[in-house]
């Protein structure tokens, strides 16, 4: 196991499974020393643990939550990719989109989820640029989507 694997479960978190494509396309591409993931959902053993905006069906700390879940599905795209996640370099950029009620205003407090938990597991490797945007509706009805961007060694 790598060590940012061992990280993550030291975090009480296993690395899922990569999610299926919902339609055509890959989870994760690389182009020369960069990985670019698809939109991960807060897919769970297959299904959403949760459904609709967040501000009226969903919390904000529970998509705060599945934000993470997000970032933990994109690092198993990644992985996928490269076969090994102790060849990032760095988390270069985030994107989190959030499905959200209409006088929702908090989506950089979601993305943090994401954000947040890409900084315990990677450390100073974890630090990056971030988009949180806010949404209508979301694939499926997911409160939350997020990808990545990273550099790899090698």
């Amino acid at each position: 196991m790598s060590a940012v694997e061992d990280r993550i479960a030291s975090l009480g978190l296993k690395l899922p499974q990569v999610v299926p494509p919902l339609a055509s396309y890959q989870p994760a591409v690389r182009s020369g020393s960069y990985v670019f993931t698809s939109g991960q959902l807060p897919m769970v053993d297959g299904a959403l643990p949760a459904t609709g905006k967040v501000g009226a069906e969903v919390s904000p700390e529970q998509a705060k939550e599945l934000a993470a879940t997000c970032a933990l599905n994109a690092l198993a795209a990644v992985k996928s990719v490269v076969g090994d996640l102790d060849r990032i370099v760095r988390v270069v950029k985030v994107v989190g989109f959030v499905a959200s009620a209409p006088d929702f205003t908090g989506q950089p407090g979601v993305v943090n989820g994401a954000s947040e938990l890409l900084g315990e597991i990677l450390g100073d490797k974890g630090v990056h640029a971030r988009s949180a945007v806010g949404v209508a509706v979301l694939p499926i009805d997911a409160p939350v989507e997020v990808e990545i961007q990273v550099e790899i060694a090698g």
